[in-house]
C-alpha cells in the first residue's frame, strides 16, 4: 500500500534533553566538531545511518536510550556545556562587533575616514547549500551561499539571508545499465528539517502575499533555518489557498519552463523584500540597510524596494530608484552570456503590466532596467546591474571578464573603467577541511574572526611522516566510501549483488588519486581526460606509476549533451580492464564532497579559460593538502604561484575549439605522466615522497588563509558592505534629501548631456622636441558645458598606447582638468609611456553621491 501523505513527527525528548532540540536546530553543528561528537555519541551505529544529520538521529535513536542518556550526569554536563557555548556564540560580540567598537572609538575621536558599519545586511540567493540535512541546493552558486552564511556568522556579520524552499530539492542522480543520468525528485516534508515555521499569535503561518495576472494572488509561508547567528528566510508556495499551478511554484530548485522561473524569481525577489520585513516586525531584529543579490536570480528584490519608497514615502521613479541602488550590492556569477537569465519581454510585460505585482512603478522603466541589444528580450544581469551602485565579479580574472562582457551599459568608457569590482570566493574551513587536519594545523573557529582561519604557527612542528600518515588515513577513507558508492550504484543499475564482488577491490590506499567532481556544463569539459583513451589507459594502468580516477557530476535534467559527457565517462570508467582505477560517482553532493577533498591527491580542473568563474572545489581540496592541477582560471589564476600545484597550459589563439582540446588534453596527460606521477612516488627509505610533502606544506601555508570564506566575507563588509550603507544613509537621510538631490542632478544631465561638447583641444610638448618617458605636457581644451556648472562635471585628459593600426587607445591613464574660466580647462601631465601615445578630452558627470564618475554611464568624448 502507498501512503496517502507523507508527514514527519519529532521527537519528544525527556526535559534534561531539551537542549539536544536547540543544538539540532540550529545548523552551527555542522560545522562545530564537539556537537557532532555528542550526537554521535548518543548512537553511534544510528548517526552513521542517518548520514551524521542530528535532527534524524533525534527522531529514530531508540526512547530508551535517551530515557538513559537524561539520567547520565557526564552526558548532561557536556550537553549543557554545548548548550552554553552555542548561547555565547549566537550572542557574544564577535570581529564584527568589534570592528563596529573601533570604528565608533576612532570617529569620537576625529576620526572621519571609517565608514559605520550596517547593522542589518540582507542577503538574497535562489540556492543555499549549508548541509545535506538541508537539501535546498544544486552546485556551486549555493555552496558559496551556504559558506558565506557560515563565514558571516562566525564574523558576527548581521546577515538575514533570503531565497525559496523547493519541496522537492534538486534532483537526485542516478544511473541507467547504460550510463545515462536518470533523475528523481525526493519529496521533502520541512518539518522534517530543521526548520521553523514563521507564525502569527493565533499559531496561523504568516504569509507572503505577491499579485499575479488575472487577479490572483501567490502565498507563501515563511520558513527558517538557523544558520549560526544568521537567519535564512525560505519562502514555500504549497499553500492550501493557492491555485494548484500557484502552490508549485517552489516545487523544485531550477526546474519547469521560462514562466515557471520567472514566478520562481519574482517570489524570491519580490516575496523575498516583504519576507525580510515581516520577519524583522516580527522579531526585533533591524531592518537591512544594504540588500545583497547573490546571482541576478532575486533581481526583481530592486523592485519591490522601488516600491516601497513610491508607496511609502511619496518619491517617484528616479528619487526612489535612486535611494535603491545606493545601498543594493550585485554580484555576478557568470563568465558568459549564455549563463545569464533571460526572459521574453512579453513574459515580463504579462506579469508586470497590470501594475498590480508592484504598485505605483510604471511597466516601462521595469523593462528600460532589463533592456538589452535584442529589444524582445529581459536580462535579469542588465536589470542587476543598473539597480545597484555596487557590482562585483568573483575572482580577479572573473572581474576583468565581467568588465569586458558588461561594458556595453557604460558606452565609451575603457573596459578597466567599468564599475565592476571583483572579490574572490572563499570557502568555509570548518565545513571543508578534515576534522583531523584542522587539529593538526591547530585551526579553530575562532581563528576566522582575527586572522587566517588556519593556525599556521602550529603546523610548522608536524614531521613529513606524520603529515603524509593522515593524507594515506585520508586517502584509505576515500577508497572505502568509493567501493561502497559504487557498488550501491551498480546494484541501482541493475546488477546483483552475487557478479559485484569486484568493487570490495576497486581503488588502492597507496596510489595517486586524482579527483574531479563539478557540474557538467560543456565549458567545464568532463571529458577531456579522454582526448585519448589510450593514452589515459596507459597512465590508469602505469606499472610503476599508477594513477587512480574518480569523478562525479550531475548534469541538468534539460541538458542532453551533459548527460551525454556523463555516458562516456561512465562506459570507459565500465571497462574490466580500467574499472579498478578510474570510477564516476553518482549523485554528487556534499556529503560525497567531503570525503573527495579530504582524500585525493591531485585535484584537477580543466575548464575552457577565461570561462570558469572561480571554481571553489579546489579550494576545498587544498585546505586538506591537496594539490592543484588546473587550467589557469577563476581562483587558480591569481593564487597559483609554481609550487602549490601545477598549471596546465592553455593553447591561447587557437580557435578550433577541437584542436585547443586535443593541445591542452595532451599537456594534461604530459604534466600526470612525467611530473605529477614521479613526484608522488619519489619515496624516501622511510616511504615518505619529501618533494611531494613540500608542496603539500607549501599549499596549506599559502593557499589555507586566502582561501578562507572568513576572507571573502571581510572583503565584502569592507570594500561594499559598509561603503553601501554609508552611500544608503546618505540618500536616505534628512528626508530623503541626497536621493532628491541626486535624482534632479540627473533630470539635468538628461536635458544638457546631449548638448555638451569639447569643441577643440591641444597638446602642448615641453622644451624638448623629442618628448620623453615622464616629461611634462600641456593639454588644453575648450568645452561647452550647455548649461550645466563646471562643479557638475569633470574634464579629463586621456593618455594612452596606440598601435600602428588603430587609434584606440590602450593602457589609458586619465587626469582631471583644471576649470580656467569662459569653457576653458588646462591640465600638466607626464607622459605614461613609451613608444606610440595618443591622447583625448572627455567629459563625465560629477555628484558627490555617485560611487564611480562611470555610473552613470554617461561620457562626452573629444570629436
Amino acid at each position: 500500500m502507498r501512503a496517502l501523505r507523507r508527514f514527519t513527527v519529532r521527537a519528544s525528548l525527556p526535559e534534561p534533553l531539551s537542549a539536544l532540540t536547540t543544538l539540532a536546530t540550529n545548523l552551527r553543528w555542522t560545522w562545530h566538531p564537539p556537537t557532532q561528537d555528542l550526537f554521535a555519541s548518543i548512537d553511534a551505529r544510528v548517526w552513521s545511518e542517518v548520514g551524521g544529520d542530528a535532527l534524524r538521529l533525534l527522531s529514530v535513536v531508540d526512547a530508551g536510550k535517551l530515557e538513559a542518556l537524561a539520567r547520565d550526569e557526564q552526558f548532561l554536563l557536556r550537553l549543557n556545556a554545548l548548550a552554553s557555548d552555542l548561547e555565547r556564540y549566537v550572542d557574544g560580540p564577535r570581529w564584527y562587533q568589534r570592528r563596529q567598537d573601533e570604528i565608533a572609538q576612532r570617529r569620537e575621536h576625529g576620526a572621519t575616514n571609517d565608514t559605520p558599519l550596517p547593522t542589518s545586511v540582507a542577503y538574497f540567493s535562489m540556492e543555499f547549500g549549508v548541509h545535506e540535512a538541508l537539501p535546498n541546493y544544486s552546485g556551486g552558486l549555493g555552496i558559496l551561499a551556504g559558506d558565506h552564511l557560515k563565514a558571516a556568522s562566525d564574523l558576527g556579520v548581521p546577515l538575514i539571508a533570503v531565497g525559496l524552499l523547493y519541496r522537492s530539492g534538486y534532483f537526485r542522480q542516478s544511473l541507467s545499465l547504460d550510463g545515462w543520468q536518470q533523475e528523481h525528485y525526493p519529496a521533502l516534508d520541512p518539518r522534517g528539517l530543521p526548520l521553523e515555521l514563521l507564525t502569527e499569535p493565533s499559531g496561523l503561518p504568516l504569509l507572503v502575499h505577491v499579485a499575479m495576472p488575472g487577479d490572483r494572488m501567490l502565498r507563501a509561508k515563511i520558513w527558517r533555518a538557523q544558520v549560526g547567528r544568521v537567519p535564512l528566510l525560505l519562502l514555500d508556495s504549497d499553500v492550501e489557498q493557492n491555485d494548484e499551478d500557484l502552490r508549485g511554484v517552489t516545487d523544485r530548485l531550477y526546474g519547469g519552463d521560462q514562466n515557471h522561473r520567472i514566478r520562481q524569481e519574482i517570489l524570491a525577489g519580490i516575496g523575498g523584500v516583504r519576507a525580510v520585513r515581516t520577519f524583522c516586525e516580527l522579531t526585533g531584529h533591524a531592518q537591512p540597510e544594504v540588500f545583497h543579490t547573490n546571482e541576478g536570480h532575486a533581481g526583481f528584490l530592486g523592485l519591490e524596494r522601488i516600491r516601497e519608497y513610491i508607496t511609502n514615502d511619496g518619491l517617484d521613479f528616479d528619487q526612489a530608484l535612486t535611494a535603491a541602488r545606493a545601498g543594493a550590492v550585485f554580484t555576478t556569477h557568470t563568465p558568459v552570456p549564455a549563463g545569464i537569465d533571460r526572459f521574453p519581454v512579453d513574459l515580463v510585460q504579462h506579469y508586470f503590466g497590470a501594475e498590480q505585482l508592484v504598485p505605483g512603478v510604471n511597466t516601462q522603466r521595469i523593462l528600460a532596467l532589463g533592456a538589452e541589444d535584442n529589444p524582445g528580450m529581459f536580462n535579469m544581469a542588465h536589470m542587476g546591474l543598473r539597480l545597484a551602485q555596487r557590482a562585483n565579479g568573483v575572482s580577479k580574472l572573473h572581474g576583468e571578464v565581467s568588465r569586458d562582457m558588461f561594458r556595453g551599459l557604460w558606452p565609451g568608457f575603457d573596459a578597466t573603467e567599468v564599475p565592476i569590482g571583483s572579490v574572490t570566493n572563499g570557502v568555509h574551513g570548518p565545513t571543508w577541511a578534515a576534522t583531523e587536519m584542522s587539529k593538526l594545523l591547530g585551526a579553530s573557529e575562532a581563528d576566522t574572526q582575527t586572522s587566517s582561519g588556519l593556525g599556521i604557527g602550529a603546523f610548522q612542528p608536524v614531521t613529513d611522516a606524520g603529515l603524509w600518515e593522515l593524507r594515506s588515513t585520508l586517502r584509505g577513507r576515500l577508497v572505502d566510501e568509493v567501493r561502497r558508492r559504487l557498488r550501491e550504484s551498480w546494484l541501482q543499475r541493475g546488477a546483483s549483488a552475487l557478479e559485484l564482488g569486484w568493487t570490495d577491490s576497486v581503488f588502492d590506499p597507496g596510489v595517486l588519486t586524482v579527483g574531479f567532481a563539478r557540474r557538467v556544463p560543456t565549458y567545464k569539459r568532463l571529458t577531456l581526460m579522454l582526448r585519448d583513451p589510450e593514452r589515459l589507459r596507459g597512465l590508469l594502468l602505469h606499472p610503476e606509476r599508477p594513477v587512480q580516477l574518480v569523478v562525479a557530476g550531475k548534469s541538468h535534467p534539460a541538458d542532453d549533451g551533459g548527460k551525454a559527457l556523463i555516458q562516456q565517462i561512465v562506459r570507459y570508467a565500465d571497462e574490466a580492464g580500467v574499472r579498478h582505477r578510474i570510477v564516476f560517482l553518482p549523485d554528487y553532493d556534499m556529503s560525497m564532497a567531503r570525503y573527495l577533498y579530504w582524500g585525493c591527491d591531485v585535484w584537477l580542473n580543466n575548464p575552457m579559460r577565461p570561462l570558469e568563474a572561480c571554481g571553489t572545489s579546489g579550494m576545498k581540496a587544498a585546505l586538506n593538502g591537496g594539490l592543484n592541477l588546473s587550467i589557469r582560471d577563476g581562483w587558480w589564476d591569481e593564487l597559483y604561484d609554481g609550487s602549490n600545484g601545477w598549471a596546465i597550459p592553455t593553447a591561447d589563439g587557437v580557435n578550433d575549439p577541437v584542436r585547443r582540446d586535443d593541445l591542452e588534453a595532451n599537456a594534461l596527460y604530459d604534466l600526470l605522466g612525467s611530473q605529477v606521477a614521479p613526484l608522488f612516488y619519489d619515496r624516501g627509505e622511510d616511504g615518505v615522497p619529501t618533494r611531494w610533502m613540500s608542496m603539500v606544506r607549501h599549499t596549506l601555508a599559502s593557499l589555507g588563509p586566502v582561501v578562507q570564506a572568513s576572507r571573502m566575507v571581510r572583503e565584502y563588509v569592507e570594500t561594499y558592505y559598509a561603503p553601501a550603507a554609508a552611500s544608503a544613509q546618505n540618500v536616505v537621510g534628512e528626508g530623503y534629501r541626497g536621493a532628491k538631490e541626486l535624482s534632479a542632478y540627473r533630470h539635468r544631465l538628461r536635458a544638457s548631456w546631449t548638448r555638451v561638447r569639447v569643441l577643440d583641444s591641444d597638446l602642448v610638448l615641453g622644451g624638448s622636441s623629442v618628448p620623453v618617458l615622464g616629461s611634462p605636457v600641456i593639454v588644453r581644451a575648450r568645452v561647452e558645458l550647455a548649461g550645466l556648472e563646471p562643479s557638475e562635471v569633470d574634464v579629463q585628459v586621456v593618455l594612452g598606447k596606440v598601435s600602428n593600426d588603430s587609434d584606440e587607445l590602450k593602457e589609458i591613464v586619465t587626469a582631471p582638468m583644471n576649470y580656467a574660466g569662459n569653457g576653458n580647462y588646462e591640465a600638466e601631465v607626464p607622459l605614461p609611456h613609451a613608444g606610440a601615445l595618443g591622447y583625448t578630452v572627455r567629459v563625465l558627470p560629477r555628484h558627490g553621491l555617485l560611487a564611480t564618475s562611470a555610473e552613470l554611464g554617461r561620457v562626452v568624448l573629444a570629436s
